[in-house]
């Protein structure tokens, strides 16, 4: 999170307290309406604003920033000296970094003892193969056509879901897709379950960690060091 972008865009967030109606009732952002395309846009500002705040919303006093947004639209003079608040932002900017980036690594140490239980309990299932990089498959559906060497396009369908079950992306809801099957174009774990397959071929695979996304994860549900699983469906190997 930037706290500077974020301060930057504070004039913009609507959505965060009680306010005043045009009857002089008080309203809460839970009942706000939402029908105009300004309303909606309103809407839209406050997450953003929101979502770059997220990591200091534990540490977020929601009445001093409150007051913050109304000085702003009202063009107030700041209530704190601008040299003593840019030292403090900037504190306080480092403290929710420093924190977020804890928080990470113990996430990431979390999700790679778990996926390496899970895989050590996995791999002693008889049905599973693993392979020397520690790539674990099932063949569900053997294949009877060509195998993608290294750089040809395939056509497939794919789903890929955490250990839990929690499904992160899918082509199952639309026509089969077409990946390149070169080194480098795919998550590693990916490419080689791809050299696994025949056309006609199904396979289930379970992707350690560094042979999918490794520390860095790929946001939103995959996380840092995260075990994947994914079912893929081979149909053809385009020339």
């Amino acid at each position: 999170m930037t706290v500077r972008m974020g301060a930057a865009l504070l004039g913009m967030s609507f959505a965060l307290g009680a306010c005043s109606t045009p009857d002089g009732s008080r309203a809460s952002f839970e009942n706000a309406a939402l029908d105009s395309n300004d309303q909606k846009a309103s809407y839209g500002l406050g997450l953003n604003v929101g979502q770059q705040l997220s990591d200091a919303s534990e540490r977020l006093d929601r009445l001093a920033f409150m007051r913050g947004i109304e000085d702003a639209l009202q063009g107030n003079d700041p209530d704190i000296d601008p040299a003593e608040l840019q030292s403090v932002l900037q504190q306080f900017g480092q403290e929710i970094q420093a924190a977020a980036q804890a928080n990470r690594a113990r996430e990431a140490e979390e999700n790679l003892a778990e996926g390496q239980a899970f895989l050590a309990e996995n791999g002693a299932r008889d049905v599973v193969v693993t392979t020397e990089s520690g790539l674990q498959y099932e063949m569900l559906r053997e294949g009877d056509g060509a195998s993608p060497a290294g750089g040809e396009d395939v056509r497939l369908h794919y789903a890929g879901t955490l250990t839990d079950g929690t499904e992160f992306d899918s082509s199952y809801e639309g026509d089969p897709v077409v990946f390149s099957s070169a080194p480098g174009r795919l998550i590693p774990g990916f490419t080689e379950a791809l050299t696994l397959l025949r056309e006609g071929g199904h396979i289930r695979v379970w992707i350690p960690s560094d042979l999918a996304y490794g520390p860095n994860g790929s946001g939103g549900a995959i996380g840092p060091n995260q075990t994947l699983v994914f079912e893929i469906e081979l149909f053809e190997v385009i020339e």
